[in-house]
């Protein structure tokens, strides 16, 4: 069983080597009642690193949205904070900037209809050095596949679990 976190801050990125190419994902929940949960270097309570198959980069980014949000349900999370260095990711689920790719399309309306079922949310622009976490889980990701490992990993409080 999950442990119940209901404030999560969460950092996601995409990663593709090559646009397309490999792709991936990687995710980092952190409970948003500890004292350091906005600490770029938190520790997570809960990661995803899961790896794509052949993707552009912003399928990418906005998969691992969609799976981070789908963790965060899980988890019981109400509200979620999302610190992302994808500023058109940002932007899009602001409704400020138009999502035109077809590709893109479902997995924003995923997204949107997701963050609609939580209580309060918010989505904010960060460098990329304030996201390495995230951005680690997606490359571990391509190296774990590419090594022969599963295509996903992921832990809750210490306990993993190898899909």
């Amino acid at each position: 069983m999950l442990p119940v976190i209901p404030h999560i801050v969460i950092r996601t990125d995409g990663a593709a080597r090559g646009n397309p190419g490999p792709a991936s994902l990687g995710a980092a929940l952190i409970d948003g009642t500890r004292a350091d949960a906005l600490e770029p270097s938190a520790q997570p309570d809960a990661t995803i690193s899961e790896a794509l198959g052949h993707q552009t980069n912003n399928v990418a980014e906005w998969t691992g949205v969609v799976e981070a949000l789908k963790l965060a349900r899980r988890l019981g999370a109400e509200r979620v904070d999302l610190f992302l260095d994808s500023k058109l990711i940002v932007e899009q689920l602001h409704g400020r900037w138009r999502v035109k790719d077809a590709k893109l399309q479902p997995l924003h309306a995923e997204a949107k209809a997701m963050l609609a079922g939580f209580r309060r949310w918010s989505a904010t622009h960060v460098p990329r050095a304030q996201n390495s976490t995230a951005d680690r889980l997606a490359n571990e990701a391509l190296d774990r596949v590419a090594a022969g490992g599963p295509m996903r990993v992921a832990r809750a409080r210490r306990v993993a679990q190898a899909e």
